[in-house]
C-alpha cells in the first residue's frame, strides 16, 4: 500500500487508553492511516522516519490565548510556537477588537491565513469588557452575526463582565448570550469567572457560560468541576495544591492546559504550552495525563474531533520526543510534513507589513507635560482618605487599601503620600477622558512606565513617582504610535515600539524577545516585584480583574462594577 509517510519503531501515545504503545504509523494525505505492528512489508512510503524508540505524541493544542498579549503578529507567533510543539490554537483577538472593532478581528484572521499553525478564532464577546471604559471599537450582536457568516469562528470568546451577567438581565452580556444560545445553539461559550462561588457561579453557568481560565483555588476548582464547568489551567493556577488535586482525583476529562498570555521573552527562553506540560510532569503529574491535558481534552472542548489523537483519519500533527519526563521535542510535524527539527536552524521568514495603513495611526493623543500629572481634586484643602491600588507580586489581581493623603490649593499632594501615581488617558480622540489614582505594593518605587499595551481598552497608562519622568515616558509612547517605555531621571532605559494598533510589533521574534526582556529588567530595576511585571502593569486597567482597577472613567471597584472616588472623607470607610 502506498503512503506518504511511515514512522517506524515509535512509542505512540494512545489517547483513548492514556498510555504509550510500541507501534508503526502510516500517514496519507495529511491524516493518519494506520497505527499498529505492520511496517515496511505492507506500506511503501515516500518518506520513512526511523523513530528508534522515540515518543510520538499528538501536536499540542492551546484553546485559550491572545496573540496580542505576546505583542507580535500572527505570522511571527506561529513561527515562535511551532518549535514548542504547538500545532493548533484558538486565539481570541479581543485586544485588536478593542482598538478597531470587528475590522480588527477580520484583519487578525487575514494575517493568520498563511501561517503553518492552524488558528481557529474565537469571537470576542466582551468588547469593551465593561461600559466603564472608552475603546476604539466594540463588538455588537450584528458583528457576531457577520463573523459567523463570513469567517470560520469556533467559539464565543470569554464573557468577561461576570458582574453584569449576574446583576443585569438586560445588559449587553446577557443579550449576547441569549442571542448566541438561540441562533447558534452548538457554539461553545467561554467564560471568565474569577473567585465566583455558590449562587453567583451557578447563575453564570445557567446563563450558558461553562468554562473558566482564571486563577484557580482549590475551593473554586472543586466548585466549578462539581457544577459542570470545564477548567482551563494556565500557569498561574499551577500551584502545588491545585496540581496535587488534579493528580489525585479523577478529573482528567474536566480540564486542559492553556497559556492565555505569554510574554515573548518567556516564549523564547522557557517555551509555550510545552512548558506547562513539562512543569506539570515535574510537579508530579503522570506524563500520560499531562499530554492528555494538552491534546485530547482541549480538542474535545472545542469540538475539534479531527485532531488531538494519533489514530486513523485524524489530522497528522505530531511530535517526536527523545525524553518523556523532560518533554524534549526533537521534531514537529504538521499534516505529516516536518516543520521543525531541533538539529536544524529554523530562520524566521522576513516579516512585511500585513495590516491596513490606518492600523499604524491609532494613537490620537497630543504630547503631555509634567502638569498633566498634577491631580486637581476640586476639594477643600485638608486630609482625606484615599483609595490605593496595591499591586500583588503573585497575581494580576490588585487589592484596595485606604491611606491618608493631603490636598493643598485643590491639588492632591500625591508625591508626599508615600505612593506612586497611576494615570490613564483616552487615546482614540473620542472624549479626552483621563483619570488618576494612587498605587503601591509590589510596583515601581522610582522612575516611570508608560504603555498603550493596557488591557483591554489599550488607552495610555502611566505609572510613576516623578511627573517629569512620566511625561518623558508617555511622550515616547505617543511619538511611536504605541508601545512601552521605562524612564529614570529623564532618560529612557528601555522601550518597545508597538505601532500596529498600539499593541503589536512586526519586528522579528528574537529582536522582540530581547526588547521585552529589556523592559522586564528595567521595570525590576525600578523596584517592580512580580513574576510577570509587564502583564501585571498592563492589567491595571482591566475592570473585570479584581479588585481595584483604573480606566479613563476613573477608579473601578471590580466587585461592584462601579466607578468609585479616589478621595473621600476621613473616617468614612
Amino acid at each position: 500500500m502506498i503512503t506518504d509517510q511511515l514512522i517506524l519503531n515509535a512509542k505512540v501515545y494512545n489517547s483513548y487508553y492514556k498510555r504509550f504503545e510500541p507501534a508503526n504509523v502510516a500517514v496519507k494525505d495529511g491524516r493518519f492511516l494506520y497505527v499498529g505492528t505492520l511496517g515496511a512489508e505492507t506500506f511503501t512510503a515516500k518518506d520513512t522516519i526511523q523513530a528508534e524508540g522515540q515518543y510520538m505524541v499528538p501536536g499540542l493544542i492551546d484553546i485559550h490565548l491572545h496573540i496580542e498579549s505576546t505583542m507580535i503578529t500572527p505570522e511571527t507567533f506561529s513561527y515562535g510556537i511551532l518549535r514548542h510543539g504547538v500545532t493548533t490554537i484558538v486565539p481570541e483577538p479581543h485586544e485588536m477588537a478593542n482598538v478597531f472593532g470587528v475590522e480588527g478581528v477580520h484583519e487578525m484572521i487575514r494575517a493568520s491565513r498563511d501561517c503553518q499553525v492552524d488558528m481557529f478564532y474565537a469571537i470576542p464577546s466582551s468588547v469593551p469588557a465593561t461600559p466603564l471604559e472608552t475603546t476604539g471599537g466594540s463588538i455588537e450582536i450584528e458583528d457576531i452575526d457577520e463573523l459567523m457568516e463570513t469567517e470560520r469562528m469556533i467559539c464565543l470568546g470569554e464573557v468577561m463582565n461576570y458582574v453584569e451577567v449576574i446583576r443585569d438581565p438586560d445588559g449587553k452580556s446577557n443579550r449576547i448570550l441569549q442571542h448566541v444560545r438561540s441562533r447558534y445553539p452548538g457554539l461553545v461559550i467561554e467564560g471568565h469567572t474569577p473567585k465566583l462561588l455558590d449562587l453567583d457561579l451557578h447563575r453564570l453557568i445557567y446563563a450558558g457560560i461553562d468554562s473558566d481560565h482564571t486563577h484557580q483555588s482549590i475551593e473554586g476548582l472543586k466548585a466549578r468541576i462539581a457544577a459542570g464547568m470545564f477548567i482551563e489551567i494556565q500557569e498561574k493556577s499551577m500551584t502545588p495544591d491545585v496540581v496535587d488535586y488534579l493528580v489525585r482525583h479523577a478529573v482528567s476529562e474536566h480540564f486542559c492546559f492553556v497559556t492565555d498570555d505569554v510574554m515573548t521573552d518567556s516564549m523564547v527562553k522557557t517555551g509555550h504550552l510545552d512548558h506547562l506540560v513539562r512543569k506539570a510532569i515535574a510537579m508530579g503529574m503522570a506524563p500520560e495525563d499531562a499530554v492528555y491535558a494538552a491534546t485530547f481534552t482541549p480538542a474535545r472542548r472545542m469540538k475539534m474531533n479531527d485532531r488531538g489523537v494519533i489514530a486513523p483519519n485524524k489530522t497528522a500533527d505530531y511530535l517526536l520526543l527523545s525524553d518523556l519526563d523532560s518533554f524534549a521535542i526533537e521534531a514537529v510535524y504538521k499534516r505529516g510534513a516536518q516543520v521543525y527539527d531541533r538539529k536544524q536552524p529554523l530562520p524566521q521568514p522576513e516579516t512585511v507589513p500585513r495590516f491596513p495603513e490606518h492600523f499604524y495611526r491609532s494613537v490620537k493623543l497630543s504630547s503631555l507635560t509634567a502638569d498633566d500629572f498634577t491631580v486637581r481634586t476640586g476639594l477643600p484643602d485638608g486630609r482625606y482618605s484615599s483609595r490605593v491600588m496595591m499591586v500583588n507580586s503573585i497575581s494580576t489581581f490588585t487589592e484596595e487599601k485606604h491611606a491618608e493623603a493631603g490636598v493643598k490649593n485643590g491639588l492632591l499632594q500625591w508625591q508626599e503620600s508615600g505612593y506612586g501615581l497611576v494615570a490613564t488617558f483616552e487615546r482614540y480622540g473620542k472624549n479626552g477622558n483621563r483619570a488618576y489614582g494612587l498605587i503601591g505594593g509590589d510596583t515601581i518605587k522610582r522612575g516611570a512606565i508608560a504603555t498603550t499595551y493596557s488591557h483591554d481598552n489599550h488607552n495610555l497608562l502611566v505609572v510613576g513617582h516623578d511627573p517629569e519622568d512620566m511625561a518623558v515616558a508617555a511622550n515616547a509612547v505617543i511619538a511611536g504610535q504605541g508601545g512601552f517605555c521605562v524612564v529614570l531621571d529623564g532618560k529612557v532605559i528601555a522601550s518597545l515600539a508597538l505601532p500596529v494598533g498600539g499593541i503589536l510589533t512586526e519586528a522579528p521574534l528574537e529582536e522582540t524577545a530581547e526588547r521585552v526582556l529589556g523592559l522586564r529588567t528595567a521595570m525590576e530595576s525600578l523596584g517592580y516585584n512580580h513574576y510577570n511585571p509587564i502583564m501585571s502593569i498592563s492589567t491595571h486597567s482591566l475592570p473585570v480583574s479584581p479588585a481595584l482597577k483604573i480606566t479613563d472613567h476613573g477608579l473601578i471597584d471590580v466587585g461592584t462594577g462601579r466607578v468609585v472616588p479616589l478621595l473621600f472623607p476621613l473616617g468614612e470607610e
